[in-house]
């Protein structure tokens, strides 16, 4: 370990300790950290999008030089980590959701790189670190917030892939309505795509014309549904209401600065492990929070907002835990 203290060495010296893999040594220097991201879908998909936010705004302040390549498909996921980790890279960040086995492979073969990985498995000692936007807690506040909303009591959600990262901000959006509206129906889709606002938009009217006034849009797509057949939308990683403003009441965001910002400081000083990091999604870490309410600040009842914010202090205390359930939602519509 290095210890925390002014050193003077000499060229040779230098050269010798950098082939240790010691990077806070560098950091002493001035040296900006090296970080790559490796992603299957573009940047401006809401997922993506919240983890390229969250690194463009290091590069802006001047911590790290960053690259980043988008749409990159499965079967060339493996060759871009490669070629980014041979270039010298500090630190990869990625999804590894459909890519496991290649990207935990990459990390056995570069064990002085460090990666932060989206991920449903768990980390991979001593470089391979995983993520994902456990976010279920403000998820769980929106759908209280569509089960006041909801005249008709049906409500439809859309969504990518029905795997654990989705099922669980599903279930916690569908726990929520229910403790406003016991009786509120759910009809549930996936579109079994990451990025199709056409499929996701088609399957959204479809639930519309059987009598859902609120959507859930776990996919982009589904707003603009929304907006046409002029029924409330919930939002789910990003705020959209600047581009919905009589649509989206509200949404669950995900912010991705806590867990970028500890794994660029934990290489930087050395100390970067193996480890879970999902537990920086939860809302005491301010890794995610319920989005204000904005142009529907008059438009839901009073009584529903403070029921809302009531619980959103409670789980903040401690007092109140989302449950985490990763199980495939139903459809409940009769």
């Amino acid at each position: 370990m290095i210890q925390r203290r002014p050193l003077i060495l000499g060229a040779a010296a230098l050269a010798g300790l950098s082939t240790l893999g010691l990077p806070a040594l560098a950091f002493a220097q001035g040296a900006k950290l090296k970080v790559a991201a490796v992603y299957t879908v573009p940047f401006e998909q809401q997922w993506v999008g919240r983890i390229h936010k969250a690194l463009k705004a290091a590069e802006a302040r001047g911590e790290i030089e960053y690259k980043a390549t988008e749409n990159v498909a499965n079967a060339d996921y493996e060759r871009v980590m490669r070629e980014y980790a041979n270039a010298g890279n500090q630190l990869i960040v990625g999804e590894a959701f459909a890519v496991e086995a290649a990207a935990r492979k990459v990390a056995r073969d570069f064990p002085k790189t460090m990666f932060l990985m989206g991920s449903s498995g768990k980390p991979q000692a001593p470089n391979f670190s995983v993520f994902d936007n456990y976010i279920q807690e403000p998820a769980y506040l929106t759908g209280m917030i569509a089960g006041g909303m909801s005249k008709s009591g049906k409500i439809g959600l859309v969504g990518g892939f029905p795997i654990p990262e989705v099922n669980r901000l599903m279930q916690a959006f569908m726990a929520g309505a229910k403790e406003v509206n016991p009786k509120v129906e759910f009809t549930v889709t996936f579109i079994n795509s990451w990025f199709d606002p056409p499929k996701a938009k088609e399957a959204a009217f479809a639930m519309v014309d059987k009598g859902v006034d609120v959507l859930y849009a776990e996919r982009f797509g589904v707003s603009d549904a929304a907006k046409e057949r002029k029924v409330l939308a919930i939002g789910n990683v990003i705020n959209t209401q600047a581009q919905y403003p009589d649509t989206v009441v509200a949404s669950a965001l995900w912010n991705m600065e806590p867990t970028i910002d500890r794994a660029l400081r934990l290489v930087k000083e050395g100390q970067f492990k193996a480890e879970e990091y999902g537990v920086y999604s939860h809302m005491k870490h301010k890794g995610s929070e319920l989005s204000p309410l904005g142009t529907f600040e008059k438009k839901v009842p009073a009584d529903l907002v403070a029921r809302v914010k009531a619980r959103e202090a409670e789980i903040l205390a401690g007092k109140f835990s989302v449950r985490i359930d990763d199980s495939q939602p139903k459809s409940t519509a009769r």
